[in-house]
């Protein structure tokens, strides 16, 4: 039975009626899927792979809805804890309300505002939270320990490191390792620790923020969670606001304990690496090994983040801090310079009507086959659709050819890229061609030109030339220097 199925019954035993309709939600970073089920009320359909996260996930939310927090309610699981239905809080993401202007030191003195209120909530969550908590519900672990530090840690090696292709000394890189491990578990506190407090876990609600994906918290020190909100690769905070977001949850974090300012900063910022390196083997895993090409994306966000702390000296890990400093040089994660004068056109069409001209007079470029990929057309409930279309993402992204396919692509033109830019070059054409430029072709272009906006900044100009569909993706500043 599939998960729609399954949802729809789940939801006819709760309410005693059949949703009017289900939606699925595109497929994000998890294992979950997520599903909106339509109707009186309109709630939202889980389906997670592990039951025990599952579990969790549900007995954190009535603790944390007893104590008063704002998380969503879970009305009803599946027998199995594989399936379960909780309150709908709407489509409306932090993130969503970030953009870039506070990436570049231009927030809102609304943005700031809702920044501070989420802030100043986290401490409420983690303190008031674990009032009452028993924390052998979490999971996988009920605390944050030796083992869970040297996992992150390890992640980041085999993942991460170790795919940069530099050379290190696995001993001297164990020791710092260990040496890691202890600075971070040196404080012991009975706090509440989200582990994955992010602005894609922030929903607001008309104003309000609630929280969700904490399936993974558990007993552990408040630092970790400060880290992973405003040191968010994507986020890209600049450091001013950082600061004032950092003293904003000091003093919140006042009305539960005693803060020595200046203790919490220096103790904060092992936190901080710890978060940096635990994030890139998250990327490197989803990336490399899962072939999810967008979160490479998000890589150059992280090695700001690291250039920047590196700036300060970490003497507790002096071998981690050299070899970090020379990963952060390699020529591949060098920082681009913003700039408004190289335009990538990126093109899909049918090989039949001919390949696309190269409008800037240049001529070259890149035009790269994708007929020998499995084409979706072939079958009936694709004809339709597009490669825009969530059924023929799914298609393309469950039978994997695509993501090979993409990966050279991405070397090839990432490479020129970089040359254009550093050599002040304008133009630079890349097309995707296909049988009838309507799904392969179209997916891959699509997926190319959000791929550079995001790594580079550069200007894209988008046509899916058989679909009459035109995009620009304006150019963006990318990183902290």
């Amino acid at each position: 039975m599939n998960p729609t199925d399954i949802l729809r019954q789940l939801y006819l035993l709760y309410i005693g009626h059949e949703p009017e309709s289900i939606e699925a939600f595109p497929s994000s970073g998890s294992n979950r899927r997520y599903f909106r089920l339509a109707g009186q009320p309109t709630l939202i359909g889980v389906r997670g792979e592990s039951a025990e996260e599952n579990r969790a996930f549900i007995y954190l939310a009535d603790h944390f809805r007893k104590q008063g927090l704002p998380v969503p309610q879970v009305y009803a699981h599946s027998d199995d804890f594989l399936y379960y239905l909780q309150e709908d809080l709407g489509d409306t993401l932090l993130f969503d309300k970030l953009g870039t202007k506070s990436r570049e030191g231009g927030a809102s003195a609304e943005l700031c505002q809702l920044l501070r209120q989420v802030i100043r909530l986290l401490p409420v969550l983690q303190c008031k939270g674990a009032e009452g908590l028993d924390f052998s519900q979490c999971y996988p672990q009920p605390a944050f320990n030796r083992r869970s530090v040297l996992w992150d840690l390890n992640y980041f090696k085999y993942c991460f490191l170790k795919a940069t292709g530099i050379d290190f000394q696995e001993d001297r890189l164990e020791d710092d390792f260990q040496a890691m491990a202890d600075v971070l578990l040196e404080e012991d506190t009975p706090t509440f620790m989200y582990r994955d407090f992010q602005s894609r876990n922030v929903m607001l609600r008309g104003d309000a923020p609630w929280f969700i994906d904490f399936q993974g918290g558990r007993r552990g020190p408040v630092y970790y969670d400060v880290a992973s909100f405003l040191w968010q690769a994507k986020a890209n905070f600049p450091d001013t606001l950082r600061q004032e977001l950092v003293h904003e949850y000091i003093d919140a974090l006042r009305a539960f304990r005693p803060v020595d300012e200046a203790d919490f900063k220096a103790r904060l910022r092992h936190f901080v690496l710890f978060r940096t390196l635990q994030v890139l083997g998250t990327y490197g895993f989803r990336g490399y090994f899962e072939r999810k090409p967008h979160f490479l994306q998000s890589v150059p966000f992280a090695l700001a983040n690291l250039r920047h702390l590196l700036q300060e000296p970490y003497a507790e890990y002096p071998y981690l801090s050299g070899l970090l400093r020379r990963m952060t040089e390699l020529e591949r994660f060098s920082p681009t310079p913003p700039t408004d004068h190289l335009v990538v056109r990126v093109t899909s069409f049918a090989y039949p009507k001919g390949i696309p001209e190269d409008p800037s007079g240049n001529g070259g470029g890149f035009v790269f086959d994708c007929r020998a990929i499995h084409n979706p057309g072939r079958y009936e409930p694709y004809k339709l659709l597009t490669g825009l279309d969530e059924p023929v993402i799914r298609f393309l992204e469950d039978d994997g050819e695509i993501f090979a396919f993409l990966d050279h692509v991405y070397a090839l033109v990432d490479a020129s890229v970089r040359r254009y830019l550093k050599r002040g070059f304008t133009s630079l054409c890349v097309s995707f061609g296909c049988t009838g430029g309507q799904h392969r072709s179209v997916y891959a272009a699509q997926h190319l030109a959000q791929h550079l906006n995001d790594v580079f900044g550069v200007e894209v100009d988008l046509c899916h030339r058989e679909r009459g569909i035109r995009q620009v993706f304006p150019p963006k500043h990318i990183a902290e220097s």
